[in-house]
């Protein structure tokens, strides 16, 4: 499927890292190398960021909240360490939305 025709948002579900419930967001992402990420504006300030770095099992719907749920493990991208794949994200962010400024948070598909 081409990005641009790709859904617009996923919805992510993190454990809430003071009170352990889930807390559900709706964002942009991308999809690069069996993986989706996400960009955020508010770099680590973002609670959801604090929350993934707390407990990085979370859950993803793609499209819409009802779609069905998929279980992930997340981490933020070190853009000095890997260059390359922020580079990748960035584009792919600036070609599907026009906007790629902030920190990139991989979702990873727990196998199995």
């Amino acid at each position: 499927m081409a990005e641009e025709t790709a859904p617009q948002f996923l919805y992510l579900t993190t454990t809430g890292r003071s009170t352990g419930l889930p807390r559900q967001i709706e964002i942009w992402f991308v999809s690069y190398e069996d993986a989706y990420y996400l960009c955020s504006e508010g770099r680590d300030r973002a609670d959801w960021v604090k929350n993934i770095r707390a407990n990085d099992r979370v859950t993803i719907s793609v499209g819409s909240r009802e779609a069905a749920p998929l279980d992930c493990r997340g981490r933020t991208v070190d853009p000095y360490a890997e260059a390359e794949r922020a580079a990748a994200v960035a584009a792919r962010f600036d070609a599907k939305y026009g906007w790629s400024d902030g920190l990139f948070v991989e979702l990873r598909p727990i196998q199995g």
